[in-house]
């Protein structure tokens, strides 16, 4: 993978993630080259590549488009990380070091510092929280010591990400997932996998709750605006 691949693949995921390419808009070769200053060659790569984890899609003779997520995508998707995630705190359960543990509680606990329900930030301000949540799930991954698991799970956090997952949440939500954390650490402290396990899977399918109920908002304000219910 070239220098010039990795800087596109970066800026374009980097624009995914942030929403600045919405869902179902197109990528052209011909427009994100001149936007970046580049060939065709490194955009077609990057957009290999970002096919690969799930972000484009890349349609015969359409070109690139940002994918867009069904009911049934978030479905599935949460679906696999409880099972996958509440596997990987099983596993960390029984081998992780009380460092280890320690780091996570303090994660938690500065996940709370952070959250803007609590007027700890700006309204709206989710990048901190957001940061130290994918730091708190990824140690725990790490602590489970299977290159298999986090190879796997790589691919699936994708969704949260572009779905700005945090936006979505209420206030209660927000109380909920920090308590969810904060036993997370107990469990793991206790050495207790069944329990680490039960409280990640009820973490991770929360969240899940969460994204179907916006989705479902936004397809019924999409059908609310457009007579014939296509994204307008």
């Amino acid at each position: 993978m070239s220098q010039a691949s990795d800087r596109v693949y970066a800026a374009l995921r980097a624009g995914i993630l942030d929403g600045r390419y919405g869902f179902g808009d197109r990528l052209g070769e011909i427009e994100v080259a001149a936007d970046l200053g580049t060939s065709r060659t490194p955009v077609r790569e990057a957009l290999r590549r970002l096919g690969s984890e799930g972000l484009v899609e890349v349609l015969p003779n359409r070109g690139a488009r940002v994918r867009t997520w069904t009911a049934q995508d978030l479905e599935e998707t949460y679906e696999l990380r409880a099972v996958l995630e509440g596997l990987g705190a099983r596993r960390a359960a029984g081998q992780v070091t009380a460092e280890v543990v320690d780091e996570l509680a303090a994660l938690a606990a500065e996940m709370v510092t952070v959250d803007p329900s609590l007027g700890h930030r700006p309204p709206g301000d989710f990048a901190d929280l957001a940061a130290l949540n994918a730091r708190f799930h990824a140690v725990i991954v790490g602590a489970a010591g299977s290159d298999r698991l986090a190879a796997t799970l790589a691919g699936l956090v994708q969704l949260p990400l572009v779905m700005r997952t945090y936006h979505r949440y209420t206030p209660a939500a927000l109380a909920r997932s920090h308590a969810h954390h904060h036993e997370i650490v107990d469990a793991l402290r206790a050495g207790d996998g069944a329990w680490a396990e039960s409280v990640m899977r009820s973490h991770v399918l929360a969240a899940r709750a969460v994204l179907l109920a916006s989705h479902r908002d936004d397809a019924s304000g999409s059908a609310a605006t457009d007579p014939e219910g296509q994204a307008s």
